[in-house]
């Protein structure tokens, strides 16, 4: 494959990711419509939300020149999944209580503390691309696989329980592929290490979720009513994503 057919091989599958990567930020999107009609948060929690924010600012800053240079597709889906995610956690704070508020507010600034300190670890300490790429990209790398890794918490109820009730099929599915998108664009044109390990490793936990769907779909007993279900055991635990990715996860 010639360096020209790589690079459009590495834009069709990055806008290809861009679109499966939107799909699993849009998934919390019933439940804060659930949230916006019922005025309250009921037994839903901020904290996928907050950790996915985190998730999506480390991979944005990943992706600038500066830092690993042709990186475009990967800021653009992390710019949108942030945008979302800053959405959710607005209406959640407006519905939410008092307390949760507070949670909301302490944790974003810490964030931002931490973000902060990143940024100017990387630029004072850091001078090549290869060094910065590195330290980010690690960071970047630990943040999407647990967000990849946040079904397993249902993953384990599943095998409790013998039924997939609260393990949400599309989700699992659209985690697998944006992982396996993802891996197959680290490759192409210029290897990126990061994106590869955390990608690769969502994938995987991804494909482990759906054979545990469709081993206890054949196996368990049949779903209950969805009218049956606790709001607190069907909240969307693996908010992008992302993809990386929940940035894409990235």
């Amino acid at each position: 494959m010639t360096h020209q057919s790589e690079a459009l091989a590495r834009t069709i599958i990055g806008i290809i990711g861009n679109v499966i990567s939107f799909g699993l930020f849009l998934s919390p999107a019933p439940t804060f419509v659930r949230i916006w009609k019922k005025k309250t948060t009921e037994e839903f929690h901020p904290y996928p939300y907050l950790a996915c924010v985190m998730n999506c600012l480390f991979w944005i800053f990943y992706g600038i020149p500066v830092v690993h240079p042709d990186s475009t597709l990967v800021i653009t889906i992390n710019g949108i999944g942030l945008a979302m995610e800053l959405i959710y956690l607005t209406i959640f704070a407006i519905y939410t209580s008092k307390r949760n508020r507070g949670i909301i507010a302490l944790v974003l600034l810490a964030e931002a503390v931490l973000y902060t300190g990143v940024i100017l670890i990387t630029l004072l300490c850091f001078h090549t691309h290869k060094m910065r790429s590195m330290f980010v990209g690690i960071i970047c790398v630990v943040f999407g696989i647990i967000m990849y890794g946040s079904p397993l918490s249902i993953v384990r109820k599943v095998f409790k329980t013998k039924s997939v009730e609260f393990l949400p099929f599309w989700l699992c599915l659209a985690g697998f592929t944006n992982g396996a998108i993802w891996f197959t664009y680290a490759f192409l044109k210029t290897f990126d290490p990061y994106l590869c390990t955390g990608n690769g490793i969502g994938g995987l936990l991804g494909l482990f979720q759906l054979c545990v769907y469709a081993y206890f779909s054949f196996k368990g007993p049949p779903p209950k009513a969805a009218g049956d279900a606790k709001p607190s055991e069907v909240q969307l635990q693996n908010t992008a994503t992302n993809t990386n990715t929940t940035s894409p996860p990235v």
